[in-house]
């Protein structure tokens, strides 16, 4: 067989499709952005038509792209963004409403209600993650709770819940594989990741009945396949992870030590710990990397929450660029002697402060300040936060003292930006030949669970740097920035 690998990429603001050949190069690809729904300030949803539609399209352009036919395509692998949640009818495949996205903040006071109960300690012990409404799980309830019967009909298994995958999965196979990842399942503020399994007393918290909860599998492993009416022939689903999670995987962070970020609408960073579950004392999460053969590899990760969507508010809200990718070439004219700060709070803060309830600031602004002060704020800050975030990092894992920095996502290609994060990491950032990271990493985990595409080890080995940047910001400078930064912050938290 040709190895012909296809990877459905579903993101927050679009969805990608890309059919990957034997020697893991790019064939074809499709790519379509899908709408936004903001019903009150702090609610994100999506019409999950809108995402289904979104699908369908990519996949038929990739495999036209591609020049071949879905007959030649060896395995399906999904990645997702994850804490997204879906509910719809076992009968008909409808869902009862949006999609609530993970950047929604509605069930902020659910979650304060939780913690008041002294819950947090609970959750994040069997789960790894915070009483955030990041979260998949009190997003299910707040369904659950506001569309009328809706819990009665999930108690009696008429509806499924799912992730972005889990409703992907349903629909791909006319509803013959109602199943999810361990990734993606490690998520839900519902799933235990020591046991590896639903946890009872967490649902019975959340109100969620079993019955809507679909069966767990491994990363790579058999989920279905296609409805042959699709596509024109059936395609096996045979690898499923969360973005970040993929992400790691394609970077080839397979070693204890590892880190990588990804930058796209919010920014992640994961640092692989290998077995050992590793509880964060600095707010960080703990949740599941992979699971390989029913061997669990853990990771400490940190979550941003706006980090493309800066950029994207830089055009599309402020009309200061045409395009995402003007926003180095205008930081770059910024006036040096001024300390313009972006606090991007636009849903809450992530990792390590968890503010929920924070929402963005400027700092530092003069009468001179303009677009180039803006555009360099906005970078900067994606920059800061990773700082924050490793050394959080380095403190919950003495072992990652003088890791290199692996980075993926649509940030990474301004080479300005890039510079930026390693002065003010002061660490080498290294940047992939291969920049779709996150479909790679669900293709090879298709391509190799259907022996097309190689192991573990000769996939690392075959992972390739396109440019590594060094530090260099003299410290003096670097100090007094991140010192500006840190009393942003303390401005901006909402406690403050």
């Amino acid at each position: 067989m040709a190895g012909y690998v296809l990877a459905i990429d579903q993101g927050t603001t679009s969805t990608r499709a890309i059919v990957f050949d034997g020697k893991m190069k790019i064939a074809g690809a499709g790519q379509m952005e899908f709408p936004q729904i903001y019903p009150q300030s702090g609610w994100v949803e999506h019409d999950p038509e809108d995402i289904w539609q979104s699908v369908l399209t990519t996949v038929k352009k990739a495999i036209k792209a591609a020049g071949i036919e879905a007959k030649d395509i060896s395995a399906l692998g999904i990645t997702n963004q994850r804490e997204t949640v879906v509910v719809w009818d076992r009968a008909t495949g409808k869902s009862i409403g949006n999609a609530i996205v993970w950047q929604d903040r509605r069930t902020a006071s659910y979650c304060e209600k939780l913690k008041r109960q002294d819950l947090e300690k609970l959750f994040t012990r069997r789960t790894g993650l915070l009483l955030d409404p990041y979260f998949s799980g009190t997003k299910l309830s707040w369904l659950l709770a506001n569309v009328k019967g809706s819990r009665a009909r999930a108690a009696k298994g008429e509806l499924c819940f799912g992730t972005i995958d889990t409703f992907l999965i349903w629909r791909l196979t006319g509803g013959k594989s109602f199943v999810t990842d361990a990734t993606n399942a490690s998520r839900t503020l519902m799933y235990n990741i020591g046991t590896n399994a639903w946890d009872e007393d967490l649902l019975d918290i959340l109100r969620v009945p079993s019955a809507m909860l679909p069966e767990v599998k491994d990363c790579a492993a058999d989920f279905g396949v296609t409805d042959p009416e699709l596509f024109g022939a059936a395609i096996p689903i045979l690898g499923v992870a969360g973005d970040q999670q993929a992400a790691t995987i394609g970077q080839a962070c397979f070693e204890q030590g590892m880190l990588k970020s990804t930058y796209g609408t919010g920014c992640f960073a994961l640092l692989n710990t290998g077995p050992d579950m590793v509880r964060s004392k600095n707010r960080l999460l703990t949740t599941i990397a992979y699971r390989l053969n029913g061997e669990t590899t853990y990771a400490l990760e940190g979550s941003i929450f706006i980090a493309g969507a800066a950029v994207q508010w830089l055009r599309d809200g402020l009309g200061m660029i045409k395009q995402a990718s003007d926003s180095g070439a205008l930081a770059e004219k910024a006036d040096p002697t001024q300390d313009v700060y972006l606090v991007p709070a636009f849903t809450g803060l992530g990792a390590p402060h968890w503010d929920a309830n924070a929402r963005g600031a400027l700092y530092g602004m003069t009468r001179n300040t303009g677009p180039a002060e803006f555009a360099r704020a906005a970078l900067e800050a994606v920059c800061y936060q990773t700082r924050d975030l490793l050394d959080a990092m380095h403190r919950d894992w003495k072992n990652g003292s003088n890791t290199v920095l692996r980075v993926d996502g649509g940030m990474v290609a301004s080479d300005w930006t890039m510079q930026r994060l390693a002065d003010l990491l002061d660490a080498p950032v290294d940047r992939p030949t291969i920049l779709e990271t996150t479909a790679l990493g669900a293709a090879w985990l298709a391509g190799s669970r259907a022996g097309v595409w190689p192991d573990r080890e000769a996939f690392a080995k075959a992972w390739a740097r396109d440019r590594r940047f060094k530090p260099e910001m003299n410290e003096k400078t670097r100090v007094a920035k991140l010192k500006g930064w840190k009393n942003a912050v303390k401005r901006t938290l909402s406690d403050v």
